[in-house]
Formats: structure tokens, sequence, C-alpha cells
């Protein structure tokens, strides 16, 4: 991920907003949007720049610039016409990349025909993750954002546990920004920073490829 590329995140439910929220902790030029205002209203403080809008009308693309986006992330993986007609407008006014979430195969495949440069599908990714997982020492990749950054799910460092991240200080030792805890299965991502990791807990975070390399 670079900074000086501009992102945009079209669904703001659990995932596009964490993505969202670490963009632009990150320092990068982040525009979240949705289509229900209350998700926005509650958005807006950690993503300023968050609109109500559809991205399935191509005025709506052209009043809100994606033309001068970099990097456009579709996370509306139930609504797969939305996730189609959006990814097609996106192409059409000249986005770089564009990354889609979607559900199934088909959908994999209609999103790719249409445009998508890279489509992500979490549960059919189950295993390869899981290979991954067992391979890598407890790191899953869950969505590459660019060819260097990567959101991915680790295990709790052995010497992570009974610390906090105020004591761990892991974005300046480490350069990992965590963005979500998985605990007991119930995925955190109101984050109190005084509170221990155990080691039954799972990190969501985003790092620079290299970063999460030294960790391993």
């Amino acid at each position: 991920m670079s900074i000086n590329q501009s992102y945009a995140v079209f669904g703001l439910g659990l995932y596009g907003t964490a993505l969202a929220k670490e963009l632009v902790r990150s320092g990068a030029e982040v525009l979240g949007v949705d289509i229900d205002e209350s998700i926005v209203n509650s958005a807006i403080a950690d993503i300023p720049f968050c609109k109500c809008a559809d991205v399935t009308d191509a005025e709506v693309i052209r009043q809100l610039g994606i033309a001068n986006i970099d990097v456009v992330v579709i996370t509306m993986a139930t609504d797969l016409e939305a996730s189609v007609l959006a990814t097609m407008l996106c192409k059409e006014v000249g986005v770089k990349k564009v990354i889609v979430k979607c559900a199934d195969e088909i959908s994999r495949r209609i999103l790719s025909k249409v445009g998508a440069d890279q489509v992500v599908i979490p549960e059919n990714e189950a295993g390869t993750r899981m290979a991954k997982n067992l391979l890598s020492d407890g790191f899953v990749d869950i969505l590459e954002v660019s060819r260097d950054v990567s959101m991915v799910e680790m295990d709790v460092r052995p010497e992570w546990v009974g610390k906090n991240l105020l004591e761990l200080d892991l974005r300046k030792k480490y350069g990992i920004n965590v963005v979500a805890i998985i605990d007991d299965k119930t995925v955190i991502t109101n984050i109190d920073p005084s509170r221990p990791f155990t080691q039954s807990m799972k990190l969501i975070v985003i790092a620079n490829v290299s970063k999460i390399s030294k960790l391993k």
C-alpha cells in the first residue's frame, strides 16, 4: 500500500469499515461509501470522507470523482447485482484496480468477466487459508490490498500474552496495524488498547508484506 495512492471502499460493513479506517490511519486518502445513511453517520468520525450514495448509478460515480481513484474495494458480497454494476462503472471511468468480495464461484466468474482485477471468495478460500496457516506459523491471508500490503489473520505470539496494545506498541516495533481482534468467535473492531491479549485470541492486521515476513 502506498499513501500516495487514493482508495475508495464501497460498502461499510464490518470488513469495509475496518479496511477504510486502517487506510485512513495509515495516512492514505480514502473515500468510504454506503447506501445506508445510518451506517455512514456512524463511520464518518473515523472515515472523514464518507458518503451516502448508490454506487450502481453512473451519475453518482461521476459526481464522487471515482475516475480519480487508484484502488476501489467493493465489499457488497451479498448483492451480486450491485457488485457487478459498481465494478463495471469503476472500470468504465478508468479505475486502475478494482478488488471485489463475492459469495461464490459463479459470482467470481461473472465479476472477473465484467472487469474486476481481483475477486475474493472468503468461503471458497477457507481451505487455502487453512493450508497457508499450517505452513506459515499462524498467518492467514485475508486480502491483498496492494502488491506490498496485505490484511492477514494472525495468532497472538506467546511473548504478547498478558500484554496489551499500549505496552506492545506493535505499530512502532513491528510496523503492523491491528484493526480487529477475534475472541471466542466474536470480532471486535472497537478495540480497548488496555485489554490484555490471551493465547486464544486472533488478530486481524494490515501490514507491509515484508513486515509480516519478519514476524514469521
